[in-house]
């Protein structure tokens, strides 16, 4: 048998193995081909003006890189541990090593080309697609056409030429290090299985669980305003070293302390799918502690991000009628009244709101949940330099002569500020203070976010507003004391007016405040920035998905080899597949179970615990995120299973 035929031999009887491995690397290919083919794409242009989104795109392929890297080079190790007793048997029969490593090389290279062509293919097909999507999600209309990127080409190329010398090394390594001897023992002598439990592991499993706990508490406080200043990066850093050491003594401790805990419960008297899932689980769990940390991880900052991105996205019409809540938002009468005039030569109705405003000194302290005010982190002093309103500037709002209505405020704020169902507010002229009794908050804000700064406004009863804009604190600064807002009466005219807007030039900075400001732009402007960064989150978390789940699939193949024997020797004791299977299946919901539920776990404690700064609504958006992740990740699992079904058939 000649070399040639003896590697065509190899490839096809490793193709069934190999086929996840090519699959994942030619997907990876596609992905990383179309990503950087968007970057050079001229329609992309139209990101000029959102400078983050190019910046975003640049870290994104960065990660990108690290991921598809990382999966090759462990996928590739994965695999010379199976083939370790092919190569001892290549040297027993007289092969030398330097011909060994030729002909692994040449395997690698037919399957690296392999996929590489195959990959560009793909991802040359969907690279119109890609941008097509990207495009939809940020709402912006351009024309696209199928381009092909020499650039791309030469990226994707060199990318995978460095990954493919890195491999050549470490197989070099494996076979001039390796002795017969222990390639003959190399698959069966790297997952440690420990019979006992020691004190060591029992405390070291405590101490993860409680590192966890530790660090989900110190999340569901992060941005509650318990931490100012220094002490909220020091709370930070907690977290982070809590949340890696507590991961990794939860899988190397923990789990192996509550499988043996059920064990002792059941007296030593298990079942066959106890031996078949959970025992064999509780005697790798060390050996694969490190790998499940790190795909725990990588899997929570995928699913965390992920869902930050679209709780902005999912967000924006809400954020951008908070900021600006009426269609247009004027700062000068000229400009109103030029575009108004404008609006009624194009026969648009409109709505014109004219509201004076005056800044005043105001205590809330008395209204708040103990201890709310102290988290703003701002004074000692418990007053705050309000934006006070009459009622009869809003309409549908009536004020008694002596009460206060305060507005919603910024969604930041409010998970500071919690306010209580009644009591006083303090409104503090330059001679005289009124105390006024809290007639409750209204569900929307009336004014521009930049004249509140994000904290609620005041409406009083119009009698005491004229008493305190001729008792007014000169100190306060109001840089715009008539607030002029704009509302379109049919939606169907929106656009037309919008574009009149433009037309006159009302949407430009003046100095360090903004000018006149669109509603509709706000909005398309916060969806075009978060689309921007929910696509890249879903392309490296799709990406980190499809390695990581390859990744606990080749290892499920490596366990499943080892244990073939025990299959044989179970069927011929007269245990069906079926038998076999239902502990299979109960294994592989742990396998793949437990680093799917702690990921979740802590994406959903970081993302509660600061999504207001996001947007709006948390529980949708992030429950759409973790139900696709999980749903793609099962099948994974599904596989598995599958293949553990084809070992089982084949033990007898």
């Amino acid at each position: 048998m000649n070399k040639e035929h003896l590697l065509l031999q190899n490839i096809r009887k490793n193709l069934k193995n190999y086929a996840l491995y090519i699959f994942a690397l030619t997907f990876s290919v596609a992905l990383y081909f179309s990503f950087v083919t968007l970057q050079y794409d001229p329609a992309m242009d139209e990101l000029e003006a959102l400078v983050d989104g190019k910046i975003i795109m640049n870290v994104g392929s960065i990660f990108l890189i690290f991921i598809i890297a990382a999966f090759v080079i462990y996928a590739n190790n994965l695999f010379l541990k199976r083939r370790s007793k092919e190569i001892g048997l290549l040297q027993i029969v007289g092969m030398t090593k330097g011909s060994i490593f030729r002909l692994l090389s040449m395997e690698n290279a037919i399957l690296y080309v392999g996929s590489l062509v195959i990959g560009i293919f793909f991802g040359f097909a969907a690279s119109k697609m890609t941008v097509m999507i990207l495009f939809k999600i940020i709402a912006i209309d351009a024309v696209t056409v199928l381009r092909f990127s020499p650039e791309a080409l030469g990226q994707t190329v060199l990318l995978f030429t460095i990954v493919y010398l890195i491999i050549l090394m470490m197989n070099y390594m494996f076979v001039h290090r390796q002795q017969i001897v222990t390639l003959f023992r190399a698959s069966t002598t790297t997952e440690e299985r420990m019979r006992s439990i020691s004190a060591s592991t029992i405390v070291s499993g405590v101490i993860g669980l409680c590192l966890l706990i530790f660090a989900y508490i110190l999340l569901s406080r992060l941005f509650s305003g318990d931490f100012p200043g220094k002490a909220l990066f020091r709370a930070m850093l907690a977290i982070i070293v809590a949340i890696i050491i507590g991961t990794y003594l939860f899988y190397k401790s923990s789990i192996r302390l509550f499988l043996h805990i059920n064990r002792k419960r059941k007296d030593g008297y298990v079942s066959l799918n106890d031996v078949l899932s959970l025992s064999a689980i509780m005697f790798r769990m060390r050996s694969n502690a490190l790998l499940l940390t790190i795909i725990t991880l990588v899997s929570a900052l995928a699913i965390g991000l992920s869902s930050l991105a679209y709780i902005a996205y999912y967000s924006t019409e809400k954020n951008a009628r908070q900021i600006v809540p009426h269609h247009f938002s004027v700062f000068e009468v000229d400009e109103a009244e030029k575009f108004t005039e404008v609006l009624e030569e194009n026969d648009i109705a409109y709505t014109l709101h004219t509201i004076p405003i005056l800044k005043v000194n105001v205590d809330i302290t008395r209204v708040l949940v103990p201890g709310s005010f102290d988290k703003l982190d701002i004074s000692e002093d418990p007053r705050l330099d309000l934006t006070v309103i009459s009622a009869r500037s809003i309409e549908g709002i009536d004020v008694s002569p002596g009460e206060v209505l305060l507005t919603k405020s910024a969604d930041a704020y409010e998970e500071m500020l919690q306010f209580t169902d009644r009591g006083n507010i303090e409104v503090i002229g330059e001679t005289h203070t009124e105390k006024l009794k809290y007639a409750g908050m209204t569900s929307e804000s009336v004014l521009h976010q930049r004249l509140t700064n994000g904290f609620p406004t005041v409406i009083v009863h119009d009698d005491l507003y004229e008493q305190f804009a001729h008792d007014i604190d000169t100190s306060i600064p109001n840089p715009f004391p008539l607030y002029i807002a704009i509302d379109i009466a049919q939606a169907s005219q929106l656009d037309k007016a919008n574009h009149i807007f433009h037309e006159l030039d009302l949407n430009k900075w003046t100095g360090t405040w903004a000018g006149s400001e669109s509603q509709l732009d706000m909005r398309t402007i916060q969806k075009q920035g978060m689309g921007v960064l929910i696509f890249i989150s879903g392309f490296l978390g799709l990406t980190f998905l499809v390695t990581s789940g390859c990744i606990l699939y080749f290892k499920q193949i490596d366990e499943s080899e080892e244990e073939k024997a025990n299959y044989t020797i179970l069927r011929k004791l007269g245990f069906t597949e079926a038998d076999l299977l239902q502990g299979i299946r109960k294994k592989q919901l742990f396998n793949f179970g437990i680093p799917l539920v702690i990921g979740l776990l802590h994406s959903y404690f970081a993302v509660k615990s600061g999504w207001f700064i996001f947007g709006t609504e948390m529980w949708t958006p992030m429950l759409l995120v973790m139900g696709i992740y999980t749903i793609l990740y099962s099948l994974f699992g599904m596989l598995s299973v599958r293949y553990y079904k084809r070992v089982i058939q084949k033990a007898l």
